[in-house]
Formats: C-alpha cells, structure tokens, sequence
C-alpha cells in the first residue's frame, strides 16, 4: 500500500465518521430555582430521582451534605438555606450522574443499585457490568 493510497483511505474513513453523530438519549431535566428571602427552592426537585432512578432521600440527602445547608422536601419541591445558583445544582446533579449513575464501562445511565453485605455494587443493565459504588448515596 503505498502512502497517497493510506491517507485517500484516511481521509474516507474521516470523512464517514463526521457524518456519524452520536446521540446521547440521556438528559438531567433543567434546574428551575426560585429564591424566597435567604431560601432556594428547587422547584422541579421530583423530577431529578425519577430522570436517575434514584431514591428521592438519598439524592436530597447528597445536596444538603454537598452544600453544606440543611434541606427539607415539600410535595415535589426542594428547600434549602441559603442562596444557591441554578449553575450550583446543574454541576452536583452531573457529578451525581457520573458517581451514581452512570455505568464505569459503557457509561451508559440504565443502572440500579445492589446491596451485598455492606457493599453497595452498580449493575450496569446495557453490559452488564457490575462495580463498586464509593459512597452512600446511590
């Protein structure tokens, strides 16, 4: 093969791979917050367990503790002290996501959550896969 032949072949293959796009299925719903005096309400809260698939006490329970600030739920809103940005709660929901979430080896967000004496595991239902989850939350 000579070397005009390897990068014509290059250039096809650059070429077919641009055109491939790559869709991720998965996206976190949009924050919605609302300030009442020192106070945020996150008011769409209840949609984040159900887009996770994650116990709604333990989502609450990683904000509060990643924020420092007690937190309290109220119907499908979240409350919590102090004034947090929407920027805030979007970059602890994607660090949720990745930690949580998301599977290790495919990375891909259809997961659940198995307890084996102690030791929580990710099971990964797209490969299979099954790691360890460092941290209480999931």
């Amino acid at each position: 093969m000579t070397k005009s032949d390897y990068e014509s072949l290059l250039k096809r293959i650059e070429k077919n791979i641009s055109n491939v796009k790559t869709d991720n299925r998965f996206e976190l719903p949009s924050v919605e917050v609302t300030w009442e005096g020192k106070k945020t309400i996150l008011r769409n809260f209840s949609d984040f367990p159900k887009a996770l698939r994650r116990d709604t006490n333990l989502i609450l329970q990683y904000l509060s503790k990643e924020f420092a600030v007690p937190a309290e739920r109220v119907g499908d809103k979240a409350i919590f002290t102090g004034r947090r940005d929407p920027e805030d709660f979007t970059r602890l929901f994607k660090i949720y996501l990745k930690d949580y979430v998301e599977c290790p080896t495919c990375n891909s967000p259809d997961t659940k959550v198995e307890k084996e004496s102690r030791v929580s595991f990710l099971i990964c239902e797209a490969c299979g896969a099954k790691s360890t989850i460092k941290g209480k939350y999931a």
